[in-house]
């Protein structure tokens, strides 16, 4: 808001020299906000405070309105992670700029000039570059995105498979388990074992203490 208001609106410039509608453009651009710039621009006695104040507050309201469908730690996160993004592609692009300074620069030697100062001066002039880029580009990418808080997605019960389970208090182990995939059929309903014969799973165990025991 300070950036777009001082290059639109200078400092000690009459009303009529404003760039009112520069100034919407970039409000639109970069807060994704379309404000009756123009009208403020033709109240009586209007100044660059009062305007940059009531686009403050409108930027704040905006970013409220997006923090509060999501809640307030989850656009912490996004802003961290557009934040991080942008950082990460503008100083890939520095990093470039400076190679290339780097290999044009000994050629200020010749025009009388000190290379090494030359490359100070305009290294930082590109830092300075590379922050408001950063500023401008964060700030629109967050005032553009789109957040919605979506439900989490109910289970299908009618796509869950039930499994019994019979939990032998002895070894801890599922028996319907291992009699259906390893061991032996058990002894059918029409089948009559003593109850001190061995089991017919093959457990090792007595009738009684296995597929007999009473529970």
């Amino acid at each position: 808001v300070e950036d777009v208001v001082s290059s639109h609106i200078p400092e000690r410039a009459y009303a009529e020299q404003w760039d009112l509608d520069g100034l919407h453009q970039d409000v639109d651009n970069y807060l994704g906000l379309d404000l009756p710039i123009r009208e403020w621009g033709q109240e009586e006695g209007i100044a660059d405070e009062e305007i940059r104040d009531r686009l403050a507050d409108a930027a704040d309201r905006h970013m409220a309105q997006k923090a509060a469908m999501v809640g307030p730690d989850m656009m912490r996160q996004i802003e961290k992670a557009v934040l991080l993004q942008t950082i990460d592609h503008h100083w890939r692009e520095h990093l470039q700029q400076l190679e290339q300074l780097r290999q044009v620069i000994g050629f200020r030697g010749y025009g009388q000039r000190d290379p090494l100062n030359e490359y100070k001066t305009e290294a930082f002039v590109l830092f300075e570059n590379l922050l408001t880029r950063l500023r401008q580009d964060v700030t629109a990418q967050l005032a553009r995105v789109q957040v919605t808080a979506e439900p989490m997605p109910l289970p299908d019960l009618e796509s869950l498979e039930m499994h019994a389970q019979h939990i032998d208090p002895a070894t801890g182990e599922n028996e319907l388990t291992l009699s259906a995939s390893s061991a032996p059929p058990g002894p059918t309903s029409s089948a009559k074992v003593a109850r001190n014969a061995p089991c017919p799973c093959g457990s090792g165990k007595k009738y009684k203490h296995c597929h007999g025991k009473i529970v």
